[in-house]
């Protein structure tokens, strides 16, 4: 079970977007990276396909290292521990001791 998961809102604790927060969509658990919703913004150059009849320049979010993002619970980032309880164990915010899922 892992810190982070896809759809959770994280905030970028370093790097050139420090201080930005989005939403995770996709989570690379062997490379423990994620890719966050408008962050980190990279140009990929394409060639023609069938799906981009014409190629050329396009900004797509590239992957940010799992321990340069902090899970945002409540408008604030917090850290992330486990805790059992009833019997499932869940995702709890170090700041406020709320579970999370």
């Amino acid at each position: 079970m892992h810190k982070i998961k896809r759809d959770d809102m994280v905030k970028i604790i370093s790097g050139k977007d420090k201080g930005k927060t989005g939403k995770v969509l996709k989570v690379d658990t062997k490379k423990n990276r994620v890719i966050v919703e408008g962050c980190n913004m990279i140009t990929k150059h394409t060639k023609p396909s069938m799906a981009n009849q014409n190629g050329g320049i396009i900004n797509i979010e590239g992957t940010i290292d799992i321990s340069n993002v902090m899970l945002v619970v409540d408008g604030q980032a917090t850290r992330v521990g486990f805790e059992v309880k009833d019997g499932k164990k869940v995702r709890v915010a170090k700041k406020t001791g709320k579970a999370i899922d």
